[in-house]
């Protein structure tokens, strides 16, 4: 976790706890529900994101506790009447509580879509409403992160013949501390080779990467003499800041601190481009590194980039084949939130039967899907993804029957999968009873993950502009009953 009170059960909105009070104060602390969190659409104007942060939720849920210093803050918390907000039975029951949870997520690292559910919690309502919170951040903004990244990796063609590495320098930038470990943590997730953050590095071992500043260059006379004892000191780790005072000459400057290395029998790594028009002086580093012998080292570009600007780059012939990325990478520039949401979808009644919920709203976006809902993704018989179906558990589709997909904002979209056709099923088991059942993902499987499941959809879903929108839809059968439960809602319903 970034942050020690980032495990706390006070890492929560008030109305959380208000209402979890007003469920026990009505008896209903209890009574099974069913929440899904998911967001509802796509960030960057794009055509997907990649999940991120789920192992980080979960370890919130498996260390929940309310300690003494929570319950007697929380006691000292009043009303307008100036009277305690919160009983002392209701904290005394806080103090006892573990969450008995259902909870069920997408592995850390998979390629998620609008409203396809990230999480799904079942369990006592009480219990459930007090997760929601936490949920929503640990997931919503490293989600966010991974996805930039995975975009920004995708521009740079990283792990593709001619593409190259991006790295994530974006610590001094970041939201705070705590925004900067996330972010580091959620860009290697989407793709990046390596951070500077070194405790990102010394916490989940991600590779770290840095050299040298503008600063040791104007601490010296002259950058030829700066190049000299930075290789002096560093002979391993010479990629050198060229754009100091004049980007072309401080290449040249380098290629002889190179040419020193090379005769100590250590070798040049590479140039470091940070201003001016990357295109044509990356073209131009190039050319003066191979004339010198140093066709192995590389030339590194930074200075405000994002995806865009990497593939305009490329575009234009750019010789780069390692982008430093920071700012807009780890504050996620181009979506301030990713929208997530958590509803409840389904409640017991007091016999034991399950209800489903919807939520109506004007905007039919905002319309939920009620149940207790598992996603599927179908594919081809070579493996490639084909769409997502939202079927409810509750009431699952007949076996061994084709299945009829609807997209519920145009019903006269629909699509039919064959009986038999292979889908996996994206919600796993977390947490059974409470009981945590499965453990964190590696790192380095969350970025293979996201890595190959970014690969496996097409170019139109991948493309930065315009992009394809990939199919979501519902079930037949759960399509028709959330419309009859609009309907009913509205007081539309047949008489």
């Amino acid at each position: 976790m970034p942050d020690e009170s980032a495990a706390s059960a006070l890492l929560t909105d008030l109305y959380q706890l208000t209402m979890a009070y007003g469920y026990w104060h009505a008896g209903r602390a209890e009574r099974e529900a069913a929440f899904h969190l998911y967001f509802r659409s796509a960030p960057f104007a794009g055509g997907y994101a990649v999940a991120c942060g789920l192992d980080a939720a979960a370890d919130w849920l498996a260390g929940f506790r309310f300690t003494p210093d929570d319950c007697a803050f929380l006691a000292e918390l009043r009303g307008a009447d100036e009277r305690p907000l919160f009983p002392a039975p209701f904290l005394d029951y806080l103090a006892d509580l573990r969450l008995a949870l259902d909870v069920d997520m997408v592995a850390e690292g998979e390629v998620v879509f609008p409203n396809v559910p990230m999480v799904r919690v079942r369990g006592p309502i009480l219990h459930a409403q007090l997760a929601e919170t936490a949920l929503l951040t640990h997931v919503g903004f490293p989600t966010l992160v991974a996805t930039k990244a995975a975009r920004v990796c995708g521009a740079a063609g990283a792990g593709r013949p001619g593409g190259g590495d991006v790295l994530e320098f974006g610590l001094r930038r970041a939201q705070g501390p705590d925004g900067g470990l996330t972010a580091s943590r959620a860009a290697y997730v989407g793709g990046c080779a390596a951070t500077s953050n070194v405790l990102a590095g010394r916490r989940w071992g991600i590779p770290v990467r840095g050299t040298h500043a503008h600063s040791w260059v104007m601490s010296f006379d002259s950058e030829p003499d700066a190049f000299a004892a930075y290789a002096a000191a560093l002979p391993n780790n010479c990629v050198f800041l060229v754009d100091t005072y004049d980007t072309l000459d401080g290449v040249r400057h380098a290629v002889a601190a190179g040419e020193a290395l090379r005769a100590a029998g250590h070798r040049l790594l590479g140039v470091r481009l940070d201003s001016g028009d990357l295109a044509a002086l990356s073209r131009e580093a190039r050319r003066l590194l191979d004339a010198a012998g140093f066709a192995d080292a590389q030339v590194l570009a930074s200075n405000d980039l994002d995806e865009h600007l990497v593939e305009s780059l490329r575009q234009q012939g750019a010789a780069v084949a390692v982008w430093g990325v920071g700012t807009r990478l780890v504050t996620a520039d181009g979506a301030g939130a990713l929208g997530c949401v958590y509803k409840l979808t389904a409640v017991r009644d007091a016999a034991g039967a399950w209800r489903p919920r919807v939520k109506v709203s004007e905007q039919a976006a905002k319309t939920t899907t009620p149940g207790v809902l598992q996603a599927r993704r179908y594919r081809d018989a070579a493996g490639r993804p084909l769409g997502d179906v939202l079927v409810d558990e509750l009431h699952p589709p007949a076996a061994g029957a084709p299945l009829v997909m609807v997209d519920p904002l145009d019903p006269t979209r629909r699509r039919r999968f064959a009986a038999g056709a292979g889908y996996d099923a994206l919600l796993a088991p977390v947490f059974r009873g409470g009981r945590r059942v499965r453990g964190a993902v590696p790192l380095g499987e969350a970025r293979d993950r996201a890595r190959a499941g970014v690969a496996a959809f097409g170019e139109g879903v991948r493309r930065l502009a315009n992009p394809h929108r990939y199919e979501v839809g519902l079930e037949r059968g759960l399509y028709d009953r959330r419309t009859a439960l609009v309907l009913a809602a509205r007081g539309e319903a047949d008489e």
